[in-house]
C-alpha cells in the first residue's frame, strides 16, 4: 500500500485509560450539511490512504453508522492493519445528557460504529434537553439545565466500563469547565471547540493548558458552506497575505497556525486533494511576523448560540441557560 510520506504527530491524553492510543493532531470530521453517506465513505477510504487515523463523528451528524461500514471495510481490506491503529471520536447529544442515559448512549454508538469501544467520547453539548430528541437547532423550549455532577460520573463510569479510552467535552467555556474540574475524578482529556484565526480562543487555550485538558479545534477553516459556518477565514486578507508570501494555501495557514499553538483539530473535507493538502503542514514553520499579524485579526465567533436553538421556549435568549459565558 503507498503510503503518504508525512507522519501525523499525536499526543497522549492526560486521562487515557491503560493501553490507550494517542490522538492524531488532525482528524477528518464527518459532519456534513447535508450529510452524503458515499461521499463521505470515499473520503475515508481516501483518508485512510494518505495517513489520517483519527475519525470523528456524532449521533446528530448521521454519521456513525457509514463511518463504522466504512472502518470495517478497511480493516478487512488491510487499508489498516487492524483496529487498534484507529482513534474514533464520537459525542453525547444533548437529549442523553441524562444519568440514565449515558451509557445506552455510548453503547449504541459502539455498536453504529461497529467497535468494541470509543478512544475519545466527549459530551457534546454542556446543556440538556428532553430526552429522545434529536435535532438541531434544538426547541429552546426543550432545552433545560443539565445536571453536571450526575452525567459526568455517568461519563466517568463509561471509561471505567472500557466503553472509551478516554472522556472529554465539546463547546466548554471556562466557567464550565471549572464546574466539571470541582468534582471529577477522572477530569476531561479534550474540549473540542471552534477555533480558528478568526476566533482564537485565547483565555480557553490558557485555562485548558493549565488544567492538561487538549484542545481539538472544529471549523478550523471557518466551516464555510455550513447552516453554522462563515467565508470570514478562507477571505481573510491578512491570511491571504501570508499564504502568498509563504506559497501555501490560506488552509494550510490555519491549520498550521492551529499546530503551532499546542492544539489538535478535525478538519472536514470530502476532496481528496484537500485531503492531501491538509497533511502537508509539518515541515514548514509560520515566522514570528505571520503570528503578530494573525493575532491583529479581528475576533468574531462564528457558531452562535442563535443557530443552536430555536428561540421558542420560556428563556429570553439561549444565552440565559449558559449564564452569558459560551
Amino acid at each position: 500500500m503507498e503510503k503518504y510520506p508525512f507522519t501525523i504527530p499525536d499526543v497522549l491524553l492526560s486521562s487515557n485509560a491503560p493501553g490507550a492510543r494517542p490522538m492524531p493532531v488532525i482528524g477528518l470530521g464527518t459532519s456534513a450539511d447535508p450529510l452524503d453517506p458515499v461521499a463521505m465513505k470515499l473520503s475515508v477510504i481516501e483518508a485512510i490512504r494518505l495517513g489520517y487515523r483519527h475519525f470523528d463523528t456524532a449521533p446528530l451528524y448521521g454519521s456513525e453508522v457509514p463511518l463504522g461500514e466504512v472502518l470495517a471495510e478497511a480493516i478487512r481490506l488491510g487499508l489498516v492493519a487492524s483496529r487498534e491503529e484507529l482513534f474514533i471520536t464520537t459525542k453525547l447529544w444533548c437529549s442523553d445528557n441524562h444519568v440514565d442515559r449515558v451509557i445506552p448512549a455510548i453503547q449504541n454508538s459502539i455498536r453504529n460504529l461497529q467497535l468494541d469501544y470509543l478512544d475519545l467520547y466527549l459530551i457534546h453539548w454542556p446543556i440538556s434537553c428532553k430526552p429522545g430528541t434529536y435535532a438541531y437547532p434544538v426547541d429552546e423550549e426543550d432545552l433545560m439545565p443539565m445536571d453536571f455532577k450526575a452525567v459526568w460520573a455517568a461519563m466517568e463510569e463509561c471509561q471505567r466500563l472500557g466503553l472509551t479510552k478516554s472522556i472529554g467535552v465539546s463547546n466548554f467555556s471556562c466557567k464550565k469547565l471549572e464546574t466539571i474540574l470541582g468534582f471529577a475524578t477522572i477530569p476531561p482529556s479534550v474540549n473540542q471547540v471552534e477555533m480558528n484565526p478568526v476566533w482564537q480562543q485565547k483565555k480557553l487555550r490558557e485555562f485548558c493548558l493549565a488544567n492538561n485538558i487538549f484542545i481539538t479545534a472544529f471549523s478550523p477553516l471557518g466551516g464555510s458552506g455550513t447552516s453554522w459556518g462563515t467565508n470570514l477565514v478562507m477571505e481573510n486578507e491578512i491570511l491571504r497575505e501570508i499564504a502568498k508570501a509563504q506559497e501555501k494555501t490560506i488552509a494550510q495557514i490555519c491549520l498550521r497556525w492551529l499546530y503551532e499553538q499546542g492544539v489538535t483539530f478535525v478538519v472536514k473535507s470530502f476532496n481528496k486533494e484537500r485531503l492531501r493538502e491538509n497533511l502537508e503542514i509539518f515541515d514548514w514553520e509560520l515566522s514570528e511576523d505571520d503570528h503578530e499579524k494573525i493575532s491583529r485579526i479581528p475576533q468574531k465567533k462564528t457558531m452562535l448560540m442563535e443557530k443552536f436553538a430555536s428561540p421558542k421556549g420560556p428563556y429570553k435568549s439561549v444565552e440565559e441557560l449558559w449564564d452569558g459565558e459560551i
